[in-house]
C-alpha cells in the first residue's frame, strides 16, 4: 500500500495568491471565482442539484415550488461559523449590475446553520446542507446565480462557490444529437442540432438579444457559445451545421464502486485498512485511445454518495483513500495529467493532479473520496491551456453516451440583466 501524506493547512492568503496566478482565465472577484470552486482543503463532496433528483443539473424553474439541495462536508469535524450570499450573474457568468434587492426576497447574508456530525465513520466530518429557496431567502428573477460560502462574516474568507440557474420558460427548444456531417469528425464526434421556437416571446433581433450556450456532461471548461444561429424564420431560430456544435464524443466513463468496504467490486484491486482509514486500490487503468469501443451504462462523469452498511449516506458514509494508476512510458514535460469528473468539480486542483512514478512507469494519485459510485476519466492539460484533452487516454467514439444542456438567455433592449428563458437537456444514448 502506498504511503499517505495529507496536505497540511495552507494560509488562505497564500492560497488566494496561488489560485489567482494559476488561473488567469477565470472570472474573479477578490480572492474567489464566479465558478464551481473549493478554496480550502478541508471542504469535500460539494453537491448541488434539484431536491429529489440527484443526477439533475442545478436548474429550477421560477415560481414552480422546486428547490435546490446544496451540501458539503467539512473534514475538520468541528462547527464553523459559515455564512452564504447569493449573487446574480450575467449569461457569461460575470457579475450583473443588479442590486441584491432586485433579485432576492429576504436577506443578502445568511447563516449556514443546518449541520450534522458524521456517525460511525473513521474519518470525522461535519455535513452542512441547505435548500434554496428557504425561509431566509428566495429568488425574484430568472438567470444565473452564484452561492458563495465564507466564514466568520468575512466575505473575503471564501471557502467555496457554486453555480446554479433559475429559469422562466419563454421558448421551446427542439434538439437532437446525431453523427457529424463533416467527414473528419464522423467516427469521433457528436453533433448537436436544435431550434428555438418562441411563439409568445417577442425577439426583435436574435443576434443581439439572445445568448445561447451548450454544456456537455456538466463540464464548464469547454462550454460552446455564445452561438450564432444558422438562419432565422418566423418565430423560430435554427442552430445547425455549426462546427461549434460538434463535440468530441469521448468514451464511456471509467467507474468504481466503494459503497461497501466488506467486499471487492469490479475495477478494485484491494481494500486495506491502514493508518486509521480504508485504502481502496484500483486496478491499473490502461489507456483506451486505440482500443475498440465497448458500450456500458455510466452516469456521464457524475457520482452518487452511498453506504450499504448505513442509513443516511450524507453523514454515515465514510471517507476512503482511492488510489489511481495510469501506466505511461514517459512523463509529460509540458503539462499535467488529472483525474477528472464531478468528483473534482470538473476542475484542476492540486489534489486531483497525478504524479509520475519512474519506478512503476505510471502516473499515480491518491484521492480522499466519500463512499459511493463514481465516474471519472483521465485527461491531459497542457501548461497555459484553459481546457483539458481526454483523447490521449480515453479516445473518441461517436457511439459514446453523453448529455448536453442547452441554455437560452434573453436580454431585450433596455433590460439590465439576462433572463434564462429556456433550457433543454438532450442525450446521445449508447
Amino acid at each position: 500500500m502506498k504511503n499517505v501524506q495529507l496536505c497540511p493547512p495552507v494560509l488562505k492568503l497564500l492560497i488566494a495568491v496561488l489560485l489567482l496566478s494559476a488561473r488567469p482565465e477565470a472570472k474573479v472577484s477578490g480572492n474567489w471565482f464566479y465558478e464551481d470552486y473549493v478554496y480550502t482543503d478541508n471542504i469535500k463532496t460539494v453537491r448541488m442539484h434539484v431536491k429529489g433528483w440527484e443526477m439533475s443539473y442545478p436548474v429550477i424553474e421560477l415560481g414552480s415550488g422546486e428547490r435546490l439541495h446544496f451540501s458539503f462536508d467539512d473534514l475538520d469535524g468541528d462547527v464553523k461559523n459559515y455564512q452564504y450570499q447569493i449573487i446574480h450573474c450575467n449569461a457569461d457568468w460575470t457579475p450583473s449590475s443588479l442590486f441584491p434587492s432586485d433579485y432576492i426576497e429576504g436577506f443578502y447574508e445568511n447563516n449556514l446553520s443546518n449541520y450534522r456530525f458524521s456517525f460511525n465513520t473513521f474519518v470525522q466530518y461535519t455535513h452542512y446542507s441547505l435548500e434554496i429557496p428557504n425561509h431566509d431567502v428566495s429568488l425574484k428573477i430568472p438567470g444565473n446565480y452564484i452561492i458563495k460560502v465564507y466564514e466568520d462574516f468575512d466575505a473575503d474568507n471564501t471557502v467555496l462557490t457554486r453555480r446554479f440557474m433559475v429559469s422562466q420558460p419563454g421558448v421551446n427548444i427542439v434538439a437532437r444529437v446525431h453523427r457529424p456531417q463533416l467527414t473528419r469528425y464522423y467516427d469521433t464526434h457528436q453533433q448537436l442540432t436544435f431550434s428555438i421556437r418562441h411563439p409568445e416571446l417577442n425577439i426583435t433581433d436574435p443576434i443581439s438579444e439572445l445568448y445561447v450556450t451548450v454544456m456537455q456532461n456538466g463540464r464548464a471548461d469547454n462550454v460552446a457559445g455564445p452561438l450564432r444561429p444558422m438562419y432565422i424564420r418566423d418565430r423560430e431560430i435554427v442552430y445547425e451545421h455549426e462546427e461549434e456544435l460538434v463535440f468530441p464524443a469521448g468514451n464511456e466513463f471509467r467507474n468504481f464502486d466503494t459503497k461497501s468496504m466488506r467486499y471487492i467490486t469490479e475495477f478494485i484491486k484491494s481494500i486495506e485498512f491502514s493508518g486509521g482509514i480504508n485504502h481502496v486500490e484500483l486496478h491499473p487503468s490502461q489507456p483506451r485511445q486505440f482500443s475498440r469501443y465497448f458500450s456500458h451504462h455510466d452516469i456521464n462523469g457524475r457520482f452518487l454518495i452511498r453506504n450499504e452498511e448505513g442509513r443516511n449516506p450524507s453523514y454515515d458514509a465514510d471517507y476512503v483513500m482511492v488510489w489511481f494508476t495510469l501506466p505511461w512510458d514517459t512523463p509529460f514535460d509540458n503539462g499535467n495529467v488529472y483525474v477528472l469528473g464531478a468528483l473534482s468539480d470538473w476542475n484542476f486542483y492540486h489534489w486531483n493532479t497525478m504524479v509520475y512514478n519512474f519506478e512503476s512507469r505510471s502516473y499515480e494519485l491518491g484521492m480522499l473520496l466519500k463512499q459511493g459510485y463514481y465516474n471519472y476519466q483521465f485527461v491531459f492539460r497542457e501548461d497555459g491551456a484553459t481546457t483539458a484533452d481526454h483523447t490521449l487516454f480515453e479516445g473518441n467514439f461517436f457511439e459514446a453516451g453523453n448529455d448536453y444542456l442547452i441554455m437560452v438567455y434573453h436580454r431585450p433592449p433596455g433590460s439590465r440583466y439576462d433572463r434564462l428563458v429556456g433550457t433543454r437537456q438532450v442525450s446521445a444514448h449508447n
